[in-house]
């Protein structure tokens, strides 16, 4: 298994304030001088992490006080230059923000390039929200998004001439890509996955499908995702494309393990913090997908306990644990827990680890980020070779 640092770099000191954490929080709130303090440091521990044997990955947010990273493609950039090993993955750049998927091509082959071709490209849908900021219709969006898609991979590719592009919603008299990336046909292509039915698109595509704190439904998204790729390509998928997205908090001993717990669980809290009106604009959900959150009620999109309950937000760390979210503990207990969720889930290669969350401190971060990286990580790379029994389900 192959662990890969993240972190939302948040600016935790608006998580005092009352109301949203997205959208509507005023710009006043922040300290520029402390956001720019607290940005310096998240890239301190993401040099940290490929020091000590770990991968890194970044994401991106808007208008969210729970996430400063406005481009990860920036962020990258920077880690490219100032990295030796890791691989950078970019999980992921939201085309529902993007008018100009050329542009997301050109960045993609820029870092890939400065980071001698260790780039990995996640292209997700990105979070409803994020609409009201980018100023993009939702009806329609993932036509938009496979054309984009199209294109973005069709200029990465190409080894010969220049081309034109004339689509549905994209036009481009000219599409010609300097300098072009290293890793050809183009750098991996990641996608997330909440349910089985969207996995096993990226199944049949044979894209690494990551699911992001889902607890035990990752097991269905692992198997829908399984499923397909036998279907489309005749042979299993390795472990490696598979990813499970969780927050580790390690420790040398169990009570500062659940105490620095304790500090990241506001990432829970404040995500849950979005005005309503912001949370599912029409159109951009598919039907089906309302039609299930109708039918299961407030608690729809609510990772589960053993006991089938819902996990309230404002749960316990042992809850957060039952229901798959957290891994806590000395690095033997974490190590364990890990183990126990590959098996139960049926395997998964990758491990997008939150080493930072919440209000961890930077200190507290780098002991969790070298006890994974000297202590966890190269008992979990043993995980690749063992055999797990693999159930397949119905895709819902």
């Amino acid at each position: 298994m192959k662990i890969w640092q993240f972190s939302e770099q948040a600016y935790h000191p608006a998580f005092q304030k009352p109301g949203a954490m997205r959208v509507t929080l005023p710009q006043r709130e922040c300290d520029p001088v402390e956001a720019g303090q607290l940005l310096n440091r998240y890239l301190d521990e993401y040099m940290l992490a490929d020091e000590v044997g770990l991968n890194i990955m970044v994401n991106e947010h808007h208008a969210a006080a729970t996430c400063m990273s406005t481009s990860c493609m920036t962020t990258l950039a920077i880690l490219a230059r100032q990295t030796s090993n890791a691989r950078l993955l970019a999980l992921g750049i939201p085309l529902a923000n993007r008018s100009n998927p050329l542009r997301v091509a050109e960045e993609i082959a820029m870092v890939d390039c400065l980071s001698g071709g260790r780039l990995e490209v996640g292209l997700v849908k990105g979070a409803a929200y994020e609409l009201f900021m980018s100023n993009r219709q939702p009806t329609g969006f993932m036509d938009r998004f496979w054309e984009a898609h199209d294109l973005i991979l069709e200029a990465l590719s190409n080894t010969g001439d220049n081309f034109s592009w004339e689509g549905e919603h994209f036009h481009y008299r000219t599409a010609s890509l300097w300098p072009r990336p290293i890793q050809q046909p183009h750098p991996p292509i990641w996608m997330t996955a909440s349910s089985a039915s969207s996995a096993s698109e990226y199944g049949k595509r044979g894209y690494t499908c990551a699911t992001f704190l889902s607890g035990a439904v990752a097991r269905s998204v692992f198997s829908g995702y399984r499923a397909a790729y036998l279907a489309a390509h005749g042979v299993q998928p390795d472990q490696d494309r598979l990813a499970y997205l969780a927050l580790v908090s390690c420790a040398g001993d169990r009570a500062t393990a659940f105490a620095r717990a304790e500090k990241m669980k506001s990432y829970f809290t404040t995500a849950a913090r979005l005005d309503p009106q912001f949370r599912n604009p029409l159109g951009f959900n598919p039907v089906e997908a309302n039609i299930r959150m109708l039918q299961a009620g407030a608690n729809a999109m609510r990772p589960r306990l053993r006991n089938g309950e819902a996990l309230p937000v404002d749960g316990t760390i042992e809850q957060y644990m039952e229901a798959g979210l957290f891994f806590v503990g000395t690095p033997d207990e974490v190590y364990e827990q890990l183990v126990t969720f590959h098996e139960e889930t049926g395997g998964f290669g990758n491990l997008l680890m939150m080493a930072q969350a919440g209000e961890l401190d930077h200190q507290e971060t780098v002991d969790n980020l070298t006890l994974m990286g000297r202590e966890v990580a190269p008992r979990l790379a043993e995980l690749a070779t063992r055999t797990v029994e693999v159930r397949y389900e119905a895709v819902a």
